[in-house]
């Protein structure tokens, strides 16, 4: 029992990989670059890691979540140059459809943001990322099955929802002010160092799901290992594409490096995994790229830790006041 639940595992984290290597194996034919969509990496290894998680519980939203917000920031991107209010409409726009959706769909903010920090400008892209994310959707829906019908299927293997970081929406709006101040601190810094990937797109992703959910989401219990695991998926990223050239050699490459990566570090941080493939879309990414995302995962780390000290520190002041 226990080696076929082992061997099942390892499939699972296999699949990902597969089916983001096929995508890119499919651009490199069709010319269409965005089949191989980033966060469907992080969509991916998150729905086939954690079937009973609220991704892969929620195959439409999946499909169509990121379709919507892509269609947005594309809109966006062709009327607006890139700067801080471009990105705040992106933004703004991307929470919109998720919270009127009532989506899980988290990455698809990336969707948004992802054409304005690469300059993306046609109308191919919604149906590009379509195409991925439908696709990934219909596997989800056949794997999770199977899954659920195996005979051997454990309870030891079922998720701790606790674990869905964005499954809820969040009454309390006290984060926002804080997710408001990295960005524009994040822009700023980017802008300042000549760097604008500081603020690539995952990093609004992990920011919101740490931010707005701190309670459930898992890389903010192990914030110290966030910057790590984005920096060596970074990292992994650039040194495969400078070898071998965008492909989907080195899509499988980059991904196996990041999931070993956050598997290492103990930390479940999908959007790590679409950092790994972000070099394949980028013009010529180098080592300023890896100092970039370190920059940034480290500036949140640092912000999330504060604030976090702080509310701490509040907590106990309040527990203190009335025994004096």
């Amino acid at each position: 029992m226990t080696r076929t639940l082992r061997e099942d595992s390892i499939l699972w984290l296999l699949l990902p990989i597969a089916y983001l290597s096929a995508l890119s194996k499919g651009s490199a034919v069709t010319g269409a670059t965005f089949l191989m969509f980033p966060e469907l990496a992080a969509l991916a290894f998150d729905m086939f890691a954690k079937p009973d998680g609220a991704w892969a519980k929620s195959p439409a939203m999946v499909a169509i979540t990121p379709v919507l917000t892509a269609l947005c920031g594309i809109g966006i991107a062709r009327l607006l140059p890139y700067g801080p209010w471009s990105i705040a409409l992106c933004i703004a726009s991307a929470l919109l459809v998720i919270r009127v959706l009532q989506s899980p769909v988290a990455p698809a903010i990336s969707a948004a943001v992802l054409p304005l920090s690469l300059g993306v400008t046609s109308w191919s892209y919604p149906p590009s990322i379509g195409i991925g994310t439908v696709g990934l959707a219909c596997l989800s829906m056949l794997t999770r099955h199977f899954r659920v019908t195996k005979p051997e299927k454990a309870p030891s293997l079922s998720i701790d929802e606790k674990g869905d970081e964005t499954r809820q929406p969040r009454h309390r709006y006290g984060w926002a002010a804080v997710f408001v101040a990295f960005i524009a601190i994040a822009y700023t810094t980017g802008q300042a160092t000549g760097m604008r990937f500081i603020l690539f797109p995952p990093l609004v992703v992990v920011a919101y799901v740490m931010l707005a959910h701190a309670d459930v989401c898992p890389w903010a219990q192990r914030p110290l290992a966030l910057p790590l695991a984005c920096t060596i998926a970074a990292a992994a990223g650039v040194c495969v594409v400078g070898l071998l050239d965008p492909g989907p050699v080195s899509v499988a490459i980059a991904m196996a490096a990041a999931i070993a990566s956050v598997r290492a570090l103990r930390v479940h941080v999908p959007p790590a995994i679409a950092v790994s493939l972000l070099p394949q879309v980028i013009d010529q990414p180098d080592w300023h790229f890896i100092v970039a995302v370190a920059v940034g995962t480290v500036l949140l780390t640092a912000i999330f830790l504060a604030v976090r000290a702080s509310r701490l520190g509040i907590v106990r002041e309040s527990k203190i006041a009335p025994s004096r």
